[in-house]
């Protein structure tokens, strides 16, 4: 375990960030959360964080936040991260997603911050993949404006570190899910599969439903934030499992998990997303000491678990 650092986690209110600033706290560390609150959800902060209502794109907040707090470490979960909202609103994409962590990249350069952990896609940088599963080396071309976006901070840490020592790492998620992923919100598949599901209502698929996933449990994605913290400076991680699971699998098992009886809706594939990928994890499990514990039935129960407690106490309406 490293020793106690402050550590601000960015976006911290939301599904991932507000696992990964648990385990934070479970190790010891003093956390800040910042978070805007346009998706992310008070009820999902620890109640051992501080928070602080913030947009990553003040410039004045953010320089007087790091100036006074002096952060060992950020954590920046803070984004835009709906595919389809980039495609059709490209300019406030990139407005979150690269002015808004420039803003905090900056200023963590200034205020001597000693580690950025970064938080990129691996399910968009790539692009149709030429190859699975897909390495770290293999080639960068993403086909929405989230990839390009997500991709380009990535260049700016390089060159941050280059010019002015900010230690980084990067960690490309997959198709994170578990509990805290809301059904009604910029939710991925298996949280509004499984919400619909619950409420009796036929979820749809895109396309003909054999597109292929890499999906990793919440819990498994925020242990590798923790071992981040004093491992992978200076990487790009993909945070992979290395398994690919189609959407129909998907509808299967949580149709089993949750006594849905029905037949799933179809229509049109969605522009920017990709047919078929799955991360390698070979380089996590290598310089993180990290791979995935958690098998995707499990975690698909344990969320459904979680879904319907919250249900029956209408928390997600």
């Amino acid at each position: 375990m490293s020793r106690p650092m402050r550590i601000l986690v960015t976006g911290g209110a939301g599904f991932i960030g507000s696992h990964v600033a648990d385990r934070f706290v479970e190790h010891g560390h003093e956390v800040v959360v910042l978070d805007n609150l346009i998706t992310g959800d008070r009820r999902n902060l620890n109640p051992q964080v501080r928070f602080v209502k913030m947009d990553i794109r003040d410039s004045k907040g953010i320089e007087q936040l790091l100036a006074t707090e002096r952060f060992d470490v950020i954590d920046h979960h803070a984004a835009q991260m709906d595919v389809r909202k980039s495609t059709e609103e490209p300019l406030y994409d990139a407005e979150i997603n690269i002015l808004g962590s420039l803003n905090l990249i900056t200023s963590a350069a200034r205020h001597g911050v000693r580690k950025f952990i970064y938080i990129s896609t691996g399910g968009a940088v790539y692009g149709e993949p030429k190859r699975l599963p897909v390495e770290e080396e293999d080639l960068i071309n993403p086909e929405c404006q989230y990839g390009i976006s997500k991709h380009t901070v990535e260049h700016y840490l390089y060159l941050y570190r280059h010019l002015y020592k900010l230690n980084y790492t990067v960690l490309r998620y997959p198709n994170v899910y578990g509990p805290r992923q809301n059904p009604q919100g910029e939710a991925g598949v298996i949280a509004i599969f499984a919400g619909k599901m619950l409420d009796g209502e036929t979820p749809t698929v895109f396309g003909n439903g054999q597109q292929l996933r890499d999906y990793v449990f919440v819990g498994d994605v925020a242990e590798s934030n923790v071992l981040a913290v004093t491992r992978g400076d200076g990487q790009i991680i993909n945070i992979g499992s290395e398994v690919g699971t189609s959407v129909l699998k998907l509808f299967e098992h949580l149709a089993n998990l949750t006594g849905f009886k029905g037949q799933p809706q179809f229509a049109p594939p969605r522009p920017g997303e990709i047919f078929k990928i799955y991360l390698s994890g070979r380089k996590a499990k290598k310089v993180l000491g990290w791979q995935p514990s958690v098998a995707v039935e499990e975690g698909l129960r344990r969320t459904v678990d979680w879904m319907k407690q919250v249900k029956h106490i209408g928390q997600w309406r």
